[in-house]
């Protein structure tokens, strides 16, 4: 791995943001949450009527998150169902899932759920969707984020997108899936290597890194329009965008000027301002949650280390000093946390980093880890690795107790970037 590895050049080809690729991803979880909640999903009545079953995709969200211990059900039990609620008890379920599903006659399907707390022997929960039949699935993922919420009392993720890089062959291509694999659509696709993508804000669309003219440029495709936008086409490398909370602006490097520094630009290529100005390479910035500081990437002080300053540039303040190598920073949606790579006994892998403690915590096991991604929620990070050779993208939360491993049938799989909560 080289020391600023957003610096590579990636060449894209057409934009086919609707067509759905082949290769599934494979999701494999192993450890658990510090604590189990036991609950119990029954099966939804009549919800063979829908495309997809939705209490079998509630069941794996739940089991995916590490957080819940599922409790045998096996039988159909609806919204409206009478429910001994101490039966359920005595099964060691604390909650229970129950529901159904509907065709309406516009060809929809209203979908229903109901959430029960079996020790108060009250209702938690409950809404009912009437969903598309290409969204039945979405709607199982949503019922799945308010489970979690109300039982965790923090806002679920699997109804959010994560975006990521593949190489199969030749070919690589820049893909779009649900955040459990499921839904993949190509959104670029090219022969060339395709990296740093990043999400903008409100979901619509994907700041990235092309070669297509013969140098690094950073463009911004509308995955709704399929539209896509020039923002940086300056003398030298094009790198390294990241969005602001506002969606307003993109944070990017560029070597315009002689070695690589950090710049803000309006997110339609205008208004380029310089943030940085320093005898080294400053690069990989990050906007914070509040849109108060930008972390970034520098080699000041001698190594790669990072370093913090206002959206405006000034004065910076080194954050990492454990370790002679540390890259990649990514800050947590409460800005408590900074996720980053460090090389250490030759090894790369994700660290954690508490901004408050300045506690520092490894959360990996593999040895060639790079881009690491938070959840929306701060509850997880995604991040690529290797596995037999082969690239791979891996999911651990913030506590390093559940991990979770994505792999494709064929080829390599890398650049994770997790997209945000949709409205």
């Amino acid at each position: 791995m080289k020391l600023f590895s957003l610096l590579r050049v990636a060449v894209l080809g057409g934009l086919i943001v609707a067509s759905t690729a082949q290769a599934q991803l494979r999701v494999e979880v192993s450890g658990v949450g510090s604590t189990q909640l036991p609950i119990a999903v029954a099966i939804f009545a009549d919800e063979g009527l829908a495309p997809q079953q939705v209490s079998t995709i509630i069941r794996d969200d739940l089991a995916r998150s590490g957080y819940f211990k599922l409790i045998d059900v096996g039988s159909v039990i609806s919204e409206t169902s009478a429910v001994n609620f101490g039966d359920w008890k005595a099964r060691g379920a604390e909650a229970l899932v129950v529901g159904s599903v509907q065709k309406l006659s516009d060809g929809r399907f209203d979908v229903r759920y109901k959430l029960l707390d079996t020790i108060k022997s009250s209702t938690l929960s409950g809404f009912s969707v009437a969903a598309l039949p290409t969204n039945t699935r979405l709607t199982a993922h949503k019922i799945a984020d308010d489970i979690y919420e109300k039982l965790l009392g923090v806002r679920g993720v699997f109804s959010t997108r994560v975006a990521y890089v593949t190489k199969a062959g030749s070919e690589y291509r820049l893909e779009i899936a649900d955040a459990d694999g499921d839904g993949i659509q190509v959104a670029l696709r090219s022969n060339e290597p395709i990296i740093s993508p990043a999400w903008s804000p409100d979901g619509t669309k994907l700041a990235y890194v092309s070669f297509e003219a013969k140098k690094p440029v950073v463009y911004v495709q509308n995955l709704i329009t399929r539209e896509r936008t020039v923002i940086a086409n300056y003398k030298g490398s094009n790198s390294a965008p990241a969005w602001s909370p506002d969606g307003s602006k993109l944070a990017i490097a560029l070597s315009r000027d002689g070695l690589t520094q950090i710049y803000s630009v309006n997110s339609n290529g205008s208004g380029l301002q310089r943030l940085t100005t320093t005898s080294g390479i400053d690069t990989e910035p990050q906007f914070s949650a509040d849109g108060q500081f930008i972390y970034f990437l520098s080699d000041r002080s001698g190594g790669p280390q990072i370093y913090r300053m206002g959206t405006n540039g000034g004065e910076a303040k080194r954050v990492t000093f454990g370790g002679s190598y540390n890259i990649t920073p990514r800050i947590s949606p409460d800005g408590t946390t900074l996720a980053y790579i460090s090389r250490r006994d030759g090894k790369f892998q994700l660290y954690s980093l508490d901004l408050t403690s300045a506690q520092e915590q490894r959360l990996s096991d593999t040895v060639k880890d790079e881009s690491p991604s938070f959840s929306p929620n701060g509850r997880y990070i995604m991040y690529a690795t290797e596995s037999g050779r082969r690239g791979s993208l891996a999911v651990v939360s913030t506590d390093g107790k559940v991990k979770q491993k994505l792999t494709v049938q064929a080829g390599d799989i890398r650049e994770p970037t997790w997209g945000p909560f949709m409205k």
